[in-house]
This record gives C-alpha cells, sequence and structure tokens, in this order.
C-alpha cells in the first residue's frame, strides 16, 4: 500500500531488499528450493556461505572427513578447536550455516557420497560439487543426472579454478570433458585427514582468493538455475587464471 511505502527506512528492515531489485531473481523459489552441497572442505563453506547470503534456507551437506589444522586458512566455518577435537565437516558447516540465519534448517550427513542411494539425488533441486577428487565428481554428477537434476560442479588449484554447470537432459557434464589422463587418477583422494587413500600424492596448492571467486561463479549459477533463467547459465565450462587475471 502507500502507506506501507513511505515509512521511512522500510526497505532497510528487508534482508532482501537489494536482491530484490535483480528483476530476474525468484526469491520465493530461491527461499524454498533445496540444496545438496557435496563437500565440506574450502569450497563448501565458501558455497554454503554464499547461498545463505543469496536466500537458500534448505541446505544438505555430506563429507565423511574432520577437520584439521590445515583447513584453517581458507575455511570460514572451522576453528582450530573443531580441529583439535577432530570435528566432522559436515556437521560444523551445517551449524555454521544456521548461525547466519534463522530461517536455515542445514542437515549435516557424514559419510562417504558414493555410500548413499541413487534416489538421494532427487530430493535436491540443485547438487553443487565441492569434491577433491574425480572419482567423486564423476559420482555425484552421473547420479544428479539420471535423477533429473542441475549438477554444478566446482574445483581449484592454487591460483586457477573451474566451474562446469550440467542441466540434464540438455548439454554435456563433467564426465564429458574427462580425457585419458582423467581415468589414471579417477580413484585418488586427496582428504586431509588421509582416511580412505588409496595412493599417497603431494597435497594440492589452494588459497582462500580463488575459493572465494569459484564458489561464488558456482553459487550465481545455482541463483539462475533456481529462478528459472537457464538460458543465462554458463555453457561448458568457466575457467579462471587469478594469476593472468582472466575468466574465459
Amino acid at each position: 500500500t502507500m502507506e506501507e511505502r513511505l515509512v521511512v527506512g522500510a526497505v532497510d528492515e528487508d534482508r532482501f531488499d537489494r536482491s530484490r531489485r535483480i528483476q530476474w531473481l525468484d526469491l520465493e523459489a530461491i527461499f524454498r528450493s533445496r540444496v545438496l552441497i557435496a563437500g565440506a572442505g574450502a569450497l563448501g563453506n565458501e558455497v554454503g556461505k554464499c547461498l545463505v547470503l543469496s536466500g537458500f534456507r534448505r541446505i544438505t551437506v555430506v563429507d565423511m572427513d574432520r577437520v584439521v589444522r590445515s583447513n584453517l586458512n581458507r575455511c570460514l566455518f572451522f576453528t582450530k578447536e573443531h580441529a583439535d577435537s577432530g570435528s566432522k565437516k559436515a556437521e560444523v558447516l551445517a551449524r555454521g550455516l544456521e548461525s547466519l540465519s534463522p530461517d536455515v534448517r542445514a542437515r549435516a550427513v557424514v559419510g562417504r557420497l558414493e555410500d548413499l542411494p541413487g534416489s538421494f539425488y532427487g530430493g535436491f533441486d540443485v547438487v553443487l560439487g565441492c569434491l577433491d577428487n574425480i572419482a567423486a565428481r564423476l559420482h555425484a554428477n552421473s547420479h544428479a543426472y539420471h535423477e533429473g537434476r542441475a549438477y554444478v560442479d566446482g574445483g581449484m588449484e592454487g591460483f586457477t579454478g573451474r566451474v562446469t554447470v550440467c542441466i540434464p537432459p540438455d548439454g554435456p557434464c563433467v564426465q564429458c570433458g574427462m580425457n585419458r589422463s582423467h581415468a589414471k587418477v579417477a580413484e585418488m583422494r586427496y582428504g586431509c585427514t588421509g582416511e580412505g587413500v588409496v595412493f599417497h600424492e603431494p597435497r594440492l596448492a589452494a588459497e582462500i582468493t580463488t575459493t572465494s571467486v569459484v564458489s561464488a561463479v558456482m553459487v550465481r549459477e545455482c541463483l539462475k538455475i533456481v529462478s528459472g533463467r537457464r538460458d543465462l547459465c554458463l555453457r561448458n565450462a568457466f575457467y579462471y587464471d587469478g594469476q593472468r587475471n582472466v575468466g574465459e
């Protein structure tokens, strides 16, 4: 009403006032959508933060690992106390997301993604892959695709990163971008705790600014998908190089 529009400071009371000014964003769809974060490490932390601040309220987090000190330079929700106590990443991240907004309901699933039934993916509108190995990516991608769910995959090493958007039944999926060299390392896992690692490999380089860029692009694509603007989504893959200051 005219009376409501004239209330001084009314727009400042609306948490999502600035988001409402983006005409194509469907906030009601965002509020009720169900999102899965596969992986609760560096990408999972940043993706979760961006999801909640963007308005997502129903979030499930899956991860098998525990917090260690090497996580602390790029994981917003993890603390020294979490590392010292060996807290489960999924549980810490879920509670951290709920702390950002009283409207958020975050569920933690502690365990291997590969151990969950294929039908599990059907309970979500979008699956966000924040994973550290090729085998898990292929697993999440194939099951999301089979259930007709959009899958947004992110990855990075040092100052470079990549985001792939897979929307069934049209367009490519993660497996389409794989080559012969990927098959050789498909079973390698770069976990922080070493649990379940089959091959001994050096840790990959990682730093927070690249993590933040990649996760922001992932959530931006999630906003487009949920708002019904798949026509705006990335096609194929997006690459980011922070050393050359380019994205393509």
